[in-house]
C-alpha cells in the first residue's frame, strides 16, 4: 500500500462554525462527529477534521484545494454573495479579485478561525501529462 494522506486536525475557535462554513462554501457534507472532532469529506477521501481549542492557541495555516471550474464558480459565488473578503493573492493586496495563474483561476480568503484558504483550478505548474 502506497502512503496516502487520510485526515487532518484543522484548528477552530467553533468545530461546527468552521466546518459548516467550509462545507457550505464548498458544497461539501459533513461526513462523521466523534469526540472533539466535526469532519468534512473532500472528494479523494480524506476528511478535515475541525476541532475546537482555545483561540490564543491557534495557529494560522494556509490550505489550498484544487477545484473544478463549476465549483470555483459556485464557491465564489457564495464568498461574493456573503461579502467574504477576498483576494487575488496571498499577500492580500489584491481585494476583491481573483488570479488568472497557470491558466487557471484562484482566490484567497479567510476561514472564521483565521487560516487562509485558497482554491485554485489548476495545479501551481499547470498540468502535467
Amino acid at each position: 500500500m502506497s502512503v496516502e494522506l487520510n485526515h487532518t486536525i484543522v484548528h477552530a475557535r467553533d468545530n461546527r462554525e468552521s466546518a459548516e462554513f467550509f462545507a457550505d462554501l464548498l458544497g461539501l457534507e459533513i461526513t462523521a462527529e466523534w469526540g472533539p472532532f466535526i469532519a468534512v469529506g473532500l472528494g479523494n477521501g480524506i476528511t478535515l477534521d475541525f476541532a475546537t481549542i482555545p483561540a490564543d492557541h491557534i495557529a494560522m495555516q494556509h490550505h489550498a484545494f484544487l477545484v473544478s471550474e463549476k465549483e470555483f464558480d459556485a464557491a465564489y459565488a457564495r464568498i461574493s454573495e456573503r461579502g467574504i473578503e477576498h483576494y487575488a493573492d496571498p499577500h492580500r493586496q489584491q481585494p476583491g479579485e481573483i488570479n488568472h495563474n497557470d491558466g487557471g483561476r484562484g482566490v484567497y480568503f479567510m476561514d472564521p478561525a483565521g487560516h487562509a484558504m485558497e482554491l485554485i483550478t489548476v495545479p501551481y505548474g499547470g498540468w502535467t501529462s
